[in-house]
Order: structure tokens, then sequence, then C-alpha cells
């Protein structure tokens, strides 16, 4: 297995995968593994893509024993990573919470970001704030985590069901849920991050095409935050996926890649 030690001794787990054409950084969301891009990763690949994927600090394959969990530190790995491969250029995208990763990464890399694809992301706030009155009240990402803790496998089947607008197979519950439980207990201190996470300035920043995916059905990171950041970013555009909550890759899974490999091919 490929790791690149980041911080403190502690290493994350990463995949690269071959290809001629311009590479994309897929970023999982909290408690995730980059196995949740799946189907994602086959569809870059076959269009020649190369494809970047890793686990998180504390999920999946990742050491679970690090002491900064953060929204910054993961974008600080992804900067890392991508100097460590040695890509001049690359688009990231992230899923949920890595939608905040993905902008902070992009805001890191500089030139090196050709583009950022946000799907469903939590950014760039999640809580309500002055001027932003989308998402639940300050202090609710700390509570979530309060509650995860209190019952952690019940809480995390829980959320399972509520990623998709319409019942997944039982297969697919399973495999998700399972890949929750992989995420270490350190890993919950980047759910709280999103209760102080303000990227407005961030995201406004970025010069470079930004492509929000919108789950208008999205019972986790309300519609309206995903369509308020591409209204905000310079190079903005929304993606509307009618059908889907929050994982238009798994519910519209066909459109999803469509409109992904049309972005790409936009950028060159």
């Amino acid at each position: 297995m490929a790791r690149l030690q980041v911080a403190e001794g502690r290493s994350i787990y990463y995949e690269q995968h071959a290809g001629t054409r311009l590479p994309v950084v897929l970023i999982h969301g909290w408690g995730m593994s980059c196995r949740v891009w799946d189907t994602t990763l086959t569809a870059l690949k076959q269009a020649g893509h190369e494809v970047i994927a890793f686990d998180q600090r504390g999920c999946g394959s990742s050491d679970k024993d690090f002491a900064t969990t953060s929204v910054t530190s993961s974008a600080q790995d992804v900067a890392m990573l991508v100097q460590h491969l040695g890509k001049p250029r690359v688009v990231v995208n992230g899923w949920s919470l890595g939608g905040a990763i993905a902008v902070a990464a992009a805001g890191l890399l500089g030139k090196a970001c050709a583009g950022v694809v946000l799907t469903a992301g939590a950014t760039p706030r999640y809580t309500q704030a002055e001027g932003f009155p989308y998402g639940g009240p300050a202090g609710s990402a700390a509570q979530t985590v309060a509650v995860l803790r209190a019952d952690r496998a019940n809480f995390l089947m829980g959320l399972t069901k509520g990623v998709s607008a319409e019942p997944q197979s039982a297969a697919v519950e399973q495999w998700l849920w399972s890949i929750f439980m992989q995420a270490a207990p350190a890993a919950d201190d980047a759910l709280a991050d999103l209760d102080a996470l303000d990227q407005r300035a961030a995201l406004a920043a970025l010069d470079v095409p930004v492509l929000s995916m919108v789950g208008a059905r999205d019972a986790i990171v309300p519609a309206d935050i995903c369509r308020y950041a591409a209204s905000i970013a310079k190079r903005g555009k929304v993606a509307e996926f009618a059908q889907s909550g929050h994982a238009p890759f798994l519910e519209e899974g066909p459109r999803y890649r469509e409109v992904l490999l049309d972005f790409l091919r936009s950028l060159g």
C-alpha cells in the first residue's frame, strides 16, 4: 500500500491510478474512505484521467491516532501529496466535508489547481452566521459529534440511511456503514470543525472554474449551501441533481459521471 508520512510520524494511505489526461484528486466525505469513489474512479480512468485518491486522517486505511484531523490539516495533506507525486496541475473534487478540504487545498495549491468540483460540498459554511442564513444553528456540528460519540454504530447507521434521498439497496447501505465504522473517534474533530468553518472569502478568491454538484433533496448539506458556493465563486457554475440527496455520484451515477467528465474536458 502506498503511504505518505504527513505529520507526527503518522501517515495517510493513498492510491495513484495512471492516466495521460489531467489528474483528479478525489477527496471523500467525513468518516468515509477513498473506496466510496470507486464508480467515479473507474469512469475517470476509462476516460484517460490520472486519479489520485486518499484516506483522510483517522479514516479508512490511514493512521488513526493523529493529534490533529482538522479541515486545514487535511488540505495540507492534499497539497503535500500533490507535491510528493510531482503533479504540476490537478483538479480537486471534494464530497461533503471533502468540499471544504478541496477549497482549502485549492488555495494552498495555487497555480497547480486547474479546477474545483464540490460534490454536495459543506462549504463555504455549514452553520448559520451573519449574512449566511443556510444550514443548522451555531453549535450544531458539536452537538452532532456528542450524539455520535454516545452511540457510534447506531448513529452511523442512521447517517448511512440519510445519505440518499431514496433507500439504497441493503448491500449498498451495509457497504457505506462498514466504511463509516473504520473511522476512528479522532476523525470526529474534523466534523466539529464545521461549526467555525467560514470559507466565503477563500472560495471567492479562487480564480479557477468551480463546479458545484447539488443534490436537490440533500438532507445533510442543504442544497442552498451548494448553490450559494457557486454564486460567490468567480467562475462558479451549478449542476443540479433533482432526484439526489447527499450522494449524487451514487444516486444518479451515470449523469454525475457525465457532468464531471464534461467539466474536465472544458479545462483542457
